[in-house]
């Protein structure tokens, strides 16, 4: 069924030509306000000064293994492309380090999107059963909640 609605191999290359113009975007933006980032309203939520300096100490060590790395780690992925241009990496270094990362990711990601989109049929109708047991448990829990509270002031009603 899914295999019907996307052809994999173009949709591969628009999210992969996709993800690579975004990472680098911010490998130029952290390129050309270098460490002046950090001061910037945009940017301050994204990488604190603090932040800046343990990662590059990272890159310092490391290199491209923390961009190669750095994309799995969840809530670093942004920081570790602005520090990159930040620390004047190479962009050809950035952008092998990031191709062949990302290769990985999009085709784990892609690949169980494709195999499991043949059961999209088989997981709505689970959601669904699952979605009404789950409006069944929280009409229990508001009704049994309103009467321990019922019971509970009722006591307290009767002592005065």
């Amino acid at each position: 069924m899914a295999h019907d609605v996307i052809k994999p191999l173009p949709a591969f290359l628009v999210v992969y030509s996709g993800l690579l113009i975004t990472d680098f975007s911010l490998y130029l933006v952290g390129k050309k306000y270098g460490r002046r980032i950090v001061e910037h309203k945009r940017f301050h939520k994204i990488i604190s000064p603090n932040r800046l300096s343990k990662l590059e100490e990272k890159f310092g060590k490391w290199g491209s293994l923390v961009v190669f790395f750095g994309r799995h780690i969840l809530g670093l992925r942004a920081q570790i492309f602005l520090v990159s241009g930040v620390m004047k990496m190479s962009a050809i270094k950035f952008l092998i380090a990031d191709a062949i990362s990302a290769l990985f990711t999009i085709g784990l990601w892609g690949g169980v999107g494709y195999l499991g989109g043949n059961s999209v049929q088989v997981l709505k109708k689970d959601i669904t059963r699952v979605e009404h047991i789950a409006i069944v448990i929280l009409v229990i829990m508001i009704a049994s909640g309103i009467i321990f509270w019922y019971l509970k002031n009722v006591k307290k009603f009767r002592k005065t």
